[in-house]
């Protein structure tokens, strides 16, 4: 239920009070409690629905950040509400780089929203190409052994534990099993090495990444009946399971986005051409009455701005969707300036 006060009509920045608005006008009702973008109005003896609006998908997104600490609750708030307004736009937490992305139809759209923030809500926001979420992972079976053994005043630490380490077919997560016998590590001490595992799984060794596609399987250890403790095991887990993705051969994993981009003839070379300075793999093509379909897959980091390259090269004239498929390895030239960044990134820190 809603209570409609003023009916008006927009003339620029003036508006007209009208008693009704007719079919084909565009009408304004300030202050409703309750309606949001693609609600339909009516009077409650005659409900009528009428069809939702199928809204594009996000082309690109950008990374948000508030300009202040203090702006950083009402920033949440206010970004919930511009997306109620416009449904086009679309906000996602990215839990593996721990960005908050906003995304819409081009870079204007993203700045008009931006600039929205600050008018309406008073909050003031950085736009940045997001980061890439990279995974990491092993290419060859590998065992690891790790013991911690501290001694201090009083009670000492000991944690003992070997794992068996192995990677998975594409596309699978992260298993923790464990075959202990004869009770090396005792019954107590195993969720803390499955958590010591899983907490050291979230930064790999290569450039800080989580480790995917593995199993890892405790098999054996040894512990101290006076100076072992979950904290010495869940120690232990760790150390050994960093050991032993650097003896696994790791590789970094970079994410492939599915692409269908639509363009006329006449460009058709030139986004070839530009597809393949990408990295990308072009899948097929299917013209049409002037207008030529290109279906191709490349790497999420390649194609971050897409949306601009592609207005830039077709006059404007370009579409495309994109949406995310698979996780495949990083070529060795990629990897390594990846790494270097990283590693000059963690000096800086």
């Amino acid at each position: 239920m809603e209570r409609v006060g003023q009916v008006s009509l927009p003339h620029g920045k003036n508006q007209e009070a009208v008693n009704q608005v007719s079919a084909g006008d565009i009408g304004l009702v300030a202050k409703l409690a309750n309606t949001v973008t693609g609600d339909t109005l009516g009077v409650k003896e005659k409900p009528f629905k009428l069809a939702p609006v199928n809204y594009p998908s996000p082309i690109l997104s950008k990374a948000v950040y508030p300009k202040s600490k203090a702006d950083l609750d009402k920033m949440s708030t206010g970004l919930a509400r511009i997306c109620e307004e416009d449904p086009s736009l679309k906000v996602q937490h990215e839990p593996d780089t721990g960005e908050l992305l906003l995304g819409g139809m081009g870079d204007t759209h993203l700045e008009i929203a931006a600039s929205r923030l600050h008018r309406k809500f008073g909050v003031e926001v950085n736009l940045e190409v997001p980061r890439v979420p990279y995974k990491e992972t092993i290419t060859v079976p590998v065992e690891a052994e790790y013991k911690h053994k501290k001694q201090t005043g009083g009670h000492g630490q000991y944690g003992h534990v070997l794992i068996r380490m192995e990677p998975l077919p594409p596309g699978g997560d992260f298993e923790f099993a464990e075959k202990i016998v004869g009770g090396s590590v005792p019954r107590n001490y195993i969720p803390a090495v499955d958590k010591g595992i899983k907490e050291a799984r979230i930064e790999g060794v290569l450039a800080g990444n989580p480790a995917v596609n593995m199993r890892v399987t405790l098999y054996d250890g040894s512990f101290h009946p006076v100076d072992s403790s979950e904290m010495a095991f869940k120690i232990a887990a760790a150390q050994a399971f960093k050991k032993g993705m650097t003896d696994g051969s790791p590789v970094l994993l970079e994410p492939i986005m599915n692409m269908t981009i639509t363009v006329p003839d006449s460009f058709t070379g030139d986004i070839i051409g530009d597809l393949n300075t990408k990295r990308a793999r072009v899948l097929g093509m299917n013209p049409n009455q002037g207008i030529n379909v290109i279906q191709a897959q490349a790497p999420l980091a390649e194609v971050l701005r897409y949306a601009i390259d592609l207005r830039s090269m077709t006059q404007g004239r370009g579409t495309f969707t994109i949406g995310f498929d698979h996780y495949e390895p990083v070529p060795a030239l990629q990897a390594q300036k990846i790494i270097a960044a990283h590693k000059a990134a963690a000096k800086q820190e």
